[in-house]
């Protein structure tokens, strides 16, 4: 592997395990003594990642009914909101502290990982107003050493511009945006150099990272919440997603909180060990499942598949999201239709969005009209005789792969 970013990477898992033990008990006696956990926390009993599943899980329902009661952080911080040097806020609306320097969210794990460092020019196209995205990157890019552009979103020929005269090296942002910025590119005749992509906030497609191997740039992944910080990320072995050495995750039943078997599909769960804002027990609403053995890159922490989908249906569909209580809304406005579901897919590299509906005699132009309305999304639409689909339980259908 190449230089470890820090001594705990490569750990033997004996040590890591004993390691996590007293951080564990630590940590959750932190979060015990906060109001916001209303003493619903022992630490007593916990010796381990094994332990936790005695503790109750905290969801972000949890989270927004915390932070209305006990505003604006809810009473899980060990800091008080002033004391910290960012605060943010995600749709729910949800508010996340930050701090400057010292990789707090641990984005410098995966950076170094992924071969950014000293002589880097990061054109960070994460997003800078009120979400957290830009400032994680940043945080992240400072502790590697890098030089970073502030770009935020938009603006594709001013990101081009600005990549060209800068000389950015790193492109930071979702996994499609670079291929924006690089057909841009190509229209205006300018040759960038870009030769790596640390990309978050959406699935990396194999076929869009070939893309980028074919224009000579090297494209690797992270795992992260505005909450959380990283989670899990890709190294250069690109065999699943090594987990962060400053969280503890958990792979669960989705809506309970008990752990699955190694090797099958769960909902995440994580456990930070970061003193100012301790979170245990954290339910992503992602699915994914523990890779057995270590990366082939040296690195010894648990691996998992990466994200594989939502536990709660909630999918996001071209940067949207879409929940169920959404399509029971949009089934709610047409008395004609029984039963709806919505498929996301995948043409070519971009989302794709299918309404199947079990209607007779429905109007297709008013369904259109409600499915924009309601979804905020334009579909296709197929009517299917009453009965026609399955009754699983099932009202959103992610038909992509993350293989």
């Amino acid at each position: 592997m190449s230089s470890p970013y820090d001594s705990l990477e490569n750990r033997a898992p004996k040590d890591r395990d004993a390691d996590l033990a007293a951080a564990l008990t630590d940590q959750i006696a932190r979060a015990a003594a906060l109001p916001g956990y209303g003493g619903g926390l022992d630490a007593r009993h916990i010796s381990g990642r094994e332990d936790l599943a005695q503790l109750p899980v905290l969801r972000k329902s949890d989270l927004a009914a915390r932070q209305k009661e006990a505003p604006p952080l809810g009473g899980l911080t060990t800091l008080a909101a002033d004391a910290f040097d960012y605060l943010h806020q995600s749709p729910g609306p949800i508010y996340e502290p930050g701090r400057r320097g010292g990789d707090w969210w641990r984005l410098g794990r995966f950076l170094h990982a992924a071969g950014v460092g000293p002589g880097d020019v990061v054109q960070n196209c994460f997003g800078y107003h009120l979400t957290p995205a830009g400032h994680m990157f940043e945080n992240g890019a400072e502790a590697v050493g890098a030089t970073v552009i502030p770009a935020g979103t938009g603006q594709t020929e001013l990101q081009v511009a600005t990549a060209k005269a800068l000389g950015a090296s790193v492109f930071a942002g979702t996994p499609d945006y670079l291929k924006v910025i690089l057909e841009k590119a190509d229209e205006m005749g300018v040759v960038l150099g870009i030769t790596k992509a640390v990309v978050s906030g959406g699935a990396l497609f194999p076929s869009l990272r070939d893309w980028y191997v074919a224009r000579g740039i090297t494209c690797l992944q992270a795992y992260a919440t505005a909450d959380l910080g990283l989670i899990a990320y890709e190294s250069p072995a690109m065999e699943g997603m090594i987990t962060d050495e400053g969280v503890v995750v958990e792979i669960v039943t989705p809506g309970t909180g008990d752990p699955v078997p190694e090797g099958e599909v769960g909902e995440v769960v994580v456990t930070t060990l970061n003193p100012d804002y301790p979170l245990v027990r954290f339910a992503t609403g992602d699915l994914s499942a523990v890779l057995p053995g270590q990366s082939s890159c040296g690195r010894t922490n648990m691996r998992i598949k990466g994200w594989m989908g939502r536990a709660d249906q909630t999918t996001k569909i071209k940067g949207m999201f879409v929940r169920p209580e959404q399509v029971a809304a949009l089934v709610a406005r047409h008395p004609e239709i029984t039963r709806a579901r919505v498929v996301a897919s995948r043409v070519g590299d971009a989302d794709a969005m299918l309404v199947r509906v079990e209607a007779v005699d429905v109007d297709e132009s008013a369904l259109a009209a409600s499915i924009r309305d309601v979804l905020k999304l334009g579909a296709e639409i197929d009517i299917v005789a009453p009965g026609s689909l399955p009754r699983d339980g099932v009202v959103i259908e992610d038909t992509r792969t993350y293989e």
